[in-house]
């Protein structure tokens, strides 16, 4: 069984800096975290059960989350104040974004053919918390809020390596009064070579021709 989760957000180094690493690992902190106390707390009674992802990897086996005494220790290694209660809420929502990414993912991949040959596969991770992608750096110029997050995944799918840039973005629930973080993810494929050229062109083209065709098809009712 693997001893990693499906992103590093840093590092491959080492087995925990698997939560959040540098910037990174202080921005999903306070995203998600209730408090932020000024030293460091010990980690008394914390899990160190680990879960298993959905998202597979290239040598059969799934990859898997950190516990949360993994997350609390690595975070209390790069002096990030961690609280140690949080890590209940921090951990399943890290993983919950990340299998929402791994779905968004796959709806890119559906239909190319990845089921022929056991499966579309995660193979290399990498977080980027500090290099805006071309897309946020448009947005921001916009006006919009830049991500407060970027992975790259490197899938395979039979033998041909894609790349995917996923753009973390994050809100608050509905109402004057909600304080309930939600999560928008940007998944797409890096039009760094032409499978990730073809495969965005292939979805500007269903989006604008599709939907056009659809809407001037006759109902059969």
């Amino acid at each position: 069984m693997a001893d990693k989760c499906p992103v590093d957000h840093g590092s491959h180094s080492s087995d925990l800096s698997c939560p959040v690493d540098h910037k990174s690992r202080t921005t999903w902190a306070s995203v998600l975290s209730g408090t932020s106390p000024a030293h460091p707390v010990n980690a008394p009674s914390l899990s160190t059960e680990r879960e298993v992802s959905s998202i597979p990897r290239t040598d059969n086996g799934n990859w898997v989350y950190p516990s949360e005494a993994q997350f609390f220790a690595a975070m209390a290694r790069k002096n990030h104040n961690p609280h140690a209660p949080d890590m209940k809420t921090i951990i399943p929502i890290h993983n919950a974004v990340n299998e929402r990414a791994w779905s968004e993912l796959m709806k890119w991949e559906s239909g190319r053919g990845g089921e022929k040959c056991g499966g579309v596969k995660l193979v290399t991770f990498k977080g980027r918390p500090n290099d805006l992608t071309p897309k946020a750096r448009l947005m921001t110029l916009l006006g919009y809020s830049a991500p407060f997050d970027r992975h790259d995944w490197v899938v395979e799918r039979c033998g041909t390596r894609i790349r995917y840039v996923i753009d973390f973005y994050t809100g608050r629930g509905a109402g004057p009064s909600s304080n309930n973080v939600s999560f928008y993810l940007d998944v797409r494929p890096a039009l760094d070579n032409w499978e990730g050229v073809k495969m965005r062109a292939e979805n500007i083209w269903q989006d604008w021709f599709g939907s056009a065709r659809s809407s001037n098809t006759p109902s059969q009712s």
